[in-house]
This record gives structure tokens, C-alpha cells and sequence, in this order.
């Protein structure tokens, strides 16, 4: 006898045989998610650096998830922090972070510590439960953290499944994303398998709308454990599907709907994945600029090295240093490029800047441009000999002669 859910929601098939639908840019974007991945993954970061992006991320990834209207970084930062609490009025959003906060940080505690939990039933109550705790003032009528729903629900245009196939459902889809559809012995075909694993839990879960409420919560976090556990996703990476989900949600919903009404996943894949690519391209760019400015530093000291030690040269280095993330600059606002250089030159005789602008450019780390006035700019592209076009750090500083000077 065929299930309720089966007249009325048939595009719950759990099936991944469209995926073969998926066209040539949908696959070449898998490849680079990948090969980033293992580049995001094998990239050395100084510990600031990387204890910074895996914070940033973890914000993000809490402030997508929750989808707190009006709630930016710094609010989520103070949560985490311990530094911020939201007025009573907003007191119910300040546990709702909360919750995502512990909730993702369980998850990771438990990779990093070598547990790698399956999906069952019984785990995704568990996070419904966690992402609902102490919000029983502000859930929907009958709902309930951690229990299946016993009534329909509408959201928006979209009907979720029917109350009685919902425990049914969540089992055939844990037994489904845990099951050989989802593995590969080829690498690169395993990876993809994976993540659109993480994909189809997110897009199920949003249909089958099992929970009462928090079901949007919830399917970010199972996604998000898809990614942590695989090995083959970088931590500060497995956020990027939620946080590019609320980034674009327009199209989110767009896609959701769509998805349902063509009784096809490859949309909602294209879609999820080349968002994960650009925000993954983000990523990287942090990391490539990071590695340039080790490397730009290594190669100041070496040069100044090579010249008579003493206050000078420590001058000097310092100089061109704090010149490396700017454009052109004029000697005027050379001299107050940073506090410390503008008390030393503050001090100091008139030719003292010009002087050593002249044993920079001798050193080959300024160049000069003339004009109505004479501007300098730190040589960082030397840093960059292989690096394309686009990603060349000139072509990230400003160019004009009169481009204002970035103050601390």
C-alpha cells in the first residue's frame, strides 16, 4: 500500500541518478572545490591567521544559520566572546546563537577528536533539540524541540510531508545518505559524492520539514557534519553552504521551489555548488595574501641584510614594510603612514624621508613615480613572478597619484 508522501510529495524519490544531468560547469566547479579544498587544507598559516579565519567562520557560519534578522558579526562575536548580551527585548536571538554556537562546536570537538557520528534518527532529534532549547516562548504552535511534528505545515507555498510519514522519511534518508549511492573508489568522483551528501541532507530535510520548527537550523547542522567528518573539507570551509545560503537567500527559496515543482535535484546542486566554489575562492585569497606578505617580509629582511645595521636600516625596514598593503603615496603622507613612523619622522630633519626612500628604491623594494608630486610605492610584485594577472598585488593597490593613505 503506497505511503501518503508518495501522492503527494514524489519528488522524494532518494535517488542521485539525475546527478548524471548535471552539465560540464557544474562538474568543472566540483574539480575546483576540490583541488582548493586540498590546497585551503595543505596551506601553512601563521596560528593568528588560522585561529582567525576558523573564528571568522565559525561566526558566519552561526549568524547564517540562525538567519538572526539584523544580527551582524560583531554581535555573534560578542556572544562567542562572552563580551555581548542582547537586550531582554532580543534576549530569545541571543540563545537561539547560543545554541548554533555550542551545537557546531560539539561538532567539531567531536571530529577533532576522532568521532565521526553517523546519521540517524535519533542524532538529527538530538540537534532539533539543541537548536530549540530554551526557545519555547518563541517556537510555533506545536512544536516541540526534538520531537516529530503531528500536524501539517505551510511555509510559504511549499506543504511539508505528511505528519504520519515523517519518522518513515528521516529513517529511509539517514539509511540513504550513509548508504553506497554516496561512495566512490575514484577520489575526485568520491569527493563530489560527498558534498552533494551534504547538499541532498540539506535539501531533504527542507522538505520533509519533520520538526515543528527549526528545521532550517537543523539541516545546517547535519550538512555541516557531512563536511566536517569527510577529512576532505577544511573546517573553516564546511560553513560555507549555510553562509551562502543566507548570503543569497532569494534565489535559496527560488531554488528550493523549483526543485520540488521539476522533481529535480540538479538545479539545487549547480546552484550549492557554485556557491561553496566562490565562497572557497574567498578563502583562499586570505590565504594567498597571508603567504605573499611571510613571503615579502623574509625577502625585506634579506635585502636590508645586506646593509650596515643600526637605527637607519631598522628605520628603513619599517618604512617599507608598513608601505606594502598601500598604493602610491606621496612623502607627506609617507610621514604619517603609521603612529610610530610619524613620531620618529616627526623628529626628525626634513631630508631624513627622502633619504630613506632613496636607499629603498637603491634596495629595489620602493619604486619612485614622478609627476606634479613625486610618489612611492613598496615593490611587493616582486612577491608574485608566477602569480596570474588578477591575483598580482599590485593590481589590489590603489593607482592614483593622490590615492589616499589608509590610516591604523
Amino acid at each position: 500500500m503506497p505511503r501518503p508522501y508518495e501522492q503527494s510529495h514524489p519528488w522524494l524519490t532518494f535517488n542521485l541518478k539525475q546527478i548524471n544531468d548535471m552539465g560540464p560547469r557544474s562538474w568543472l566547479l566540483m574539480g575546483e572545490a576540490r583541488s582548493k579544498c586540498q590546497h585551503l587544507a595543505g596551506a601553512p598559516l601563521q596560528p593568528a591567521l588560522a585561529e582567525e579565519l576558523n573564528r571568522v567562520t565559525l561566526i558566519r557560519g552561526a549568524q547564517a544559520t540562525t538567519a538572526i534578522e539584523g544580527a551582524i558579526d560583531a554581535e555573534v562575536a560578542g556572544l562567542l566572546d562572552g563580551t555581548y548580551a542582547a537586550p531582554p527585548s532580543r534576549h530569545y536571538q541571543e540563545v537561539e546563537v547560543r545554541n548554533l554556537l555550542d551545537a557546531l562546536g560539539a561538532i567539531d570537538a567531536e571530529v577533532q577528536g576522532g568521532k565521526y557520528p553517523r546519521l540517524t534518527v535519533d542524532l538529527i532529534r538530538d540537534y532539533n533539540s539543541k537548536v530549540l532549547h530554551g526557545l519555547d516562548d518563541q517556537l510555533n504552535d506545536g512544536a516541540v524541540p526534538g520531537e516529530l511534528r503531528e500536524h501539517s505545515v505551510v511555509v510559504g507555498p511549499y506543504r511539508g510531508a505528511p505528519a504520519d510519514d515523517c519518522e518513515f522519511l528521516l529513517q529511509r534518508l539517514c539509511e540513504w545518505l550513509e548508504g553506497p549511492d554516496f561512495k566512490n573508489e575514484d577520489a575526485s568522483i568520491d569527493f563530489s559524492l560527498m558534498l552533494v551528501r551534504a547538499m541532498m541532507a540539506h535539501l531533504y530535510l527542507a522538505w520533509i520539514h519533520p520538526f515543528g520548527d527549526g528545521n532550517g537550523r537543523t539541516a545546517r547542522l547535519v550538512e555541516f557534519l557531512i563536511l566536517a567528518r569527510s577529512g576532505k573539507v577544511p573546517l573553516p570551509a564546511a560553513h560555507l553552504l549555510s553562509n551562502h545560503y543566507n548570503l543569497t537567500c532569494d534565489q535559496y527559496y527560488r531554488e528550493l521551489d523549483r526543485a520540488s515543482k521539476s522533481s529535480s535535484i540538479v538545479d539545487f546542486v549547480a546552484y550549492a555548488t557554485e556557491r561553496f566554489v566562490d565562497g572557497i575562492r574567498v578563502e583562499i585569497d586570505t590565504v594567498r595574501q597571508q603567504q605573499l606578505g611571510v613571503a615579502w617580509i623574509n625577502y625585506v629582511n634579506e635585502v636590508m641584510s645586506r646593509y650596515p645595521s643600526g637605527k637607519a636600516a631598522d628605520r628603513q625596514r619599517e618604512l617599507v614594510l608598513a608601505m606594502s598593503t598601500l598604493g602610491w603615496l606621496t612623502q607627506d603622507e609617507i610621514k604619517l603612514i603609521t603612529p610610530a613612523v610619524a613620531q620618529t619622522y616627526a623628529r626628525a630633519e626634513d631630508r631624513m624621508v627622502p633619504r630613506d626612500l632613496n636607499r629603498l628604491i637603491e634596495a629595489g623594494l620602493v619604486r619612485k613615480r614622478r609627476g606634479a608630486k613625486a610618489t612611492h610605492q613598496a615593490c611587493v610584485d616582486r612577491m608574485a613572478a608566477f602569480m596570474a594577472p588578477m591575483h598580482r598585488p599590485q593590481n589590489r593597490m590603489a593607482t592614483d597619484d593622490a590615492s589616499p593613505i589608509r590610516r591604523p
